[in-house]
């Protein structure tokens, strides 16, 4: 850390063990993020509750390049902030979070979410159809699976975005939702026909 480590204790008696353990988590830090600046850490215990015992309120303040991390943590209507390193763990969870997240996306590591299965309908009938995917399965689907009463609009080739049932059905993997697309939206897999 360029710059040392600032502990500030308001409306609160200064605490040996609060403070080593605020020490310990600003420490551990740059698991989530290598080069941390600097921190300064504000623990206050604000008012005292309508049955005498006060409750903590903690706010961690981290620089890393180019950017101001801030988590202030209230302890909330729940109460759960009675406890002094029980608010020093919620704080510093909910800032090692943001370095994580503040590293990947400075690395470049953004998680990417696969694109939703499609297919074309092969085959109807009254109650139920197949959908060849474009990554050349067979995909069982029910008329429920169909949003908005929309099964009876289908013909065979039209394109659908289907979502999978974990499992299988006794005719194969079955989709929970089959939902129309436009054709233009459909994307088949290169080198593969539908």
């Amino acid at each position: 850390m360029d710059i040392p480590l600032e502990i500030a204790f308001h409306n609160v008696e200064k605490s040996e063990a609060i403070e080593r353990r605020i020490r310990e988590r600003v420490a551990r830090m740059e698991r989530y993020f290598a080069h941390v600046n600097s921190c300064r850490v504000v623990f206050e215990a604000p008012h005292r509750s309508a049955g005498g015992a006060r409750q903590f309120h903690l706010r961690v303040e981290t620089r890393v390049p180019d950017k101001e991390l801030v988590v202030s943590r209230d302890p909330g209507a729940s109460g759960a902030h009675f406890d002094p390193l029980v608010a020093v763990r919620d704080a510093f969870d909910a800032m090692d979070r943001q370095l994580e997240a503040h590293g990947q996306k400075a690395r470049n590591e953004t998680k990417l979410h696969p694109a939703a299965l499609q297919g074309r309908i092969l085959r109807l009938f009254d109650s139920h159809g197949f959908a060849a995917t474009n990554d050349g399965r067979e995909i069982y689907f029910h008329r429920d699976a169909v949003p908005e009463e929309g099964f009876d609009g289908l013909s065979e080739g039209d394109a659908l975005e289907l979502t999978l049932v974990h499992g299988e059905s006794p005719a194969g993997p079955q989709a929970s939702t089959a939902r129309p697309i436009r054709p233009m939206d459909y994307m088949p897999r290169r080198g593969r026909r539908t």
